[in-house]
């Protein structure tokens, strides 16, 4: 069988994915990490008058040359008044006050000497020293946050300065996930002979689906039988936006799940020429997608990552940046034929960042060996055979 490249497989995909188009209000209290589902536009300057950034003295900058001025009131936080200047006066001014009118320049307290009613000017300052101008941070009208933004406390932050109490975003797409194979059993199930292991994989799988800003819903694990497996993918997809399964997508006799998406379903991708994951299938129905990872829980989650986080950041619109470069610490030579994501591990050596495979483990079903710790995929192209050390080579972050 000959596969598509990873690129060419990705791009069927992305091709065939729409815009998630289903939104909703929710208060900022319960929107860490959601995605936003319109621009957000500033409704005025910020600050919308001048103000003070530190605690001094509001003047002239003109009457700071007399060396001597007079103190004629003061403007803590909060208070709206704008007493008027006259020549060679000031009012003492708190950090946030608003100015009082005419005054173009705050003096610090630090720089001067205060005797009854008067300052005397040690240290003078260049003219709208410690002045917040009118839109400084932003300005009625800037975008100040994109579509497909994911909300952080920082951005939270900024929708709270700006008076928002609910904010629009993208509801949750709701992904199911199934683990098939009659050589598993589920968290709590006992094994019933030694051919049988736990299932991981819908355990690390859902969790993934979590951090992607989809809601999870982890399903029971089932045996390989065909007509079972394939009434559960029907009956799921009917109240799930999309179905993740793992295992059942390779060559075997007991492979069930490829067969039943050549037959029910339209195959989007079939396969790449990836290692790990070179069997995985997406097929599509309507506009409900099923991603057929393999089995082995590190080519599950490699796939996972390859390509259903491409597809849910297309949907919503998001544009987070999964790729870097670093400096590879040892020769690399690759054990097949096709583009390869090995595991690997970055770290800053003065400033330099560099990676590093020797420490991995090499069976795909090492799970904490390879994928914990911030775990990295090490990318060697189709057209590469080895990496040398001291090449500036791509790694793929994992979530």
């Amino acid at each position: 069988m000959d596969f598509k490249t990873y690129n060419e497989a990705l791009d069927d995909l992305l091709k065939s994915a729409q815009i998630w188009d289903r939104v909703e209000r929710i208060a900022l209290s319960s929107a860490l990490g959601r995605i936003v589902s319109s621009d957000v536009i500033a409704s005025k300057n910020y600050p919308e008058f001048a103000t003070a950034a530190m605690d001094g003295y509001a003047c002239r900058f003109a009457d700071l040359s007399s060396g001597k001025l007079r103190v004629v009131g003061a403007i803590p936080a909060g208070s709206d008044d704008k007493t008027p200047l006259k020549d060679k006066e000031c009012v003492k001014t708190f950090t946030g006050s608003l100015l009082c009118e005419d005054a173009d320049t705050l003096i610090p307290i630090e720089n001067v000497t205060v005797e009854n009613e008067l300052i005397t000017i040690n240290k003078p300052v260049n003219l709208g020293f410690a002045l917040r101008q009118i839109g400084e941070s932003y300005k009625k009208g800037d975008v100040l946050l994109k579509k497909g933004t994911k909300l952080g406390y920082s951005e939270l932050a900024l929708l709270a300065e700006l008076g928002q109490s609910y904010v629009n975003v993208y509801i949750r797409p709701k992904v199911a996930v199934l683990s098939t194979g009659s050589e598993i059993v589920d968290i709590g199930e006992a094994p019933t002979h030694k051919a049988q292991i736990h299932s991981s994989n819908h355990i690390a799988i859902a969790n993934m689906v979590s951090l992607l800003n989809c809601e999870a819903v982890i399903l029971p694990v089932i045996k390989d039988d065909l007509e079972l497996i394939k009434n559960t993918i029907l009956n799921t997809l009917k109240s799930c936006d999309f179905l993740i399964t793992t295992g059942g997508v390779s060559v075997g006799d007991f492979d069930f799940i490829r067969d039943i998406l050549k037959s029910e379903f339209e195959l989007v991708v079939n396969g790449a020429a990836i290692k790990p994951g070179r069997h995985i299938k997406i097929a599509k129905i309507g506009d409900k997608f099923i991603f057929a990872l393999p089995g082995f829980p590190y080519s599950a989650m490699v796939t996972c990552a390859l390509f259903f986080r491409e597809f849910i950041n297309k949907i919503l619109n998001t544009n987070e940046n999964y790729r870097f470069k670093a400096i590879l610490d040892e020769d690399f030579t690759k054990k097949s034929n096709f583009e390869e994501f090995g595991a690997a591990s970055v770290r800053n050596d003065n400033g330099v960042m560099k990676i590093s495979t020797s420490t991995k483990k090499s069976g795909s079903s090492a799970i904490v060996s390879n994928l914990n710790n911030n775990a990295v995929l090490l990318n060697c192209k189709m057209d590469q055979t080895t990496l040398k050390k001291g090449q500036v080579v791509e790694y793929l972050v994992m979530m």
